[in-house]
């Protein structure tokens, strides 16, 4: 929880107290249910909240901004962004059932009153968001042609509506066929060495009627 702090000195008594209680609820459904390699749920904060919360780095969601979390899995980086950003709304699919039944009853157990989260496919549904996010479900070709759709036509934050897609490594040959695609390395934001080839990719999508 330390390591939050370190980057997030603001947060609220709130945040704070939810955030410390996502180490014992992931811990406890990932028993259960396993959402998260058990080589990482002891680095939960470092490797699954904080690689989360990169995506606010880059750019923070205004109050009624509406996101999409694509292929949330146990919930990232949805939920700790949910957390983070209270008065934006944040809707989490997947196409595992199991994966969405932890992400509610984690939801639920925080009181996360602006997070809705459904077993979906990508692709089969018609509402619009501000911004989508994801954490490489898939290459970005793909995942345009998946999502494009469901970008909102009115932008009200500094960035155009969009993609912001936490992936890693050489994403140059990926990313050829999006000349506006911008990359923002992790590592200018966060020292541990997890990050050091750890990026946000933010891709403008023109909305389409």
């Amino acid at each position: 929880m330390d390591i939050l702090l370190t980057y997030f000195p603001d947060l609220t008594d709130d945040q704070i107290q939810k955030f410390t209680q996502l180490a014992e609820l992931y811990k406890d459904w990932n028993a259960k249910i396993n959402v998260i390699s058990r080589k990482d749920i002891d680095l939960l904060y470092e490797r699954h909240v904080l690689h989360s919360l990169g995506i606010a780095k880059i750019q923070g969601f205004k109050e009624g901004a509406r996101v999409l979390d694509v292929g949330t899995g146990g919930g990232f980086p949805g939920i700790p962004l949910a957390i983070l950003f209270p008065e934006t709304q944040f809707y989490l699919v997947d196409v595992i059932a199991k994966k969405i039944r932890v992400v509610n009853e984690v939801s639920s157990a925080l009181g996360l009153e602006n997070v809705k989260a459904e077993q979906r496919r990508a692709g089969t549904f018609e509402e619009r968001f501000d911004f989508i996010v994801s954490r490489a479900v898939t290459n970005m070709p793909d995942f345009v042609k998946w999502v494009r759709k469901n970008v909102a036509k009115k932008s009200i934050h500094e960035l155009s509506n969009g993609i912001l897609y936490l992936k890693g490594g050489d994403l140059r040959e990926e990313l050829t066929s999006f000349p506006k695609a911008t990359q923002y390395n992790l590592q200018d934001y966060f020292e541990e060495d997890f990050f050091e080839t750890k990026k946000v990719v933010h891709l403008p999508i023109k909305y389409k009627v």
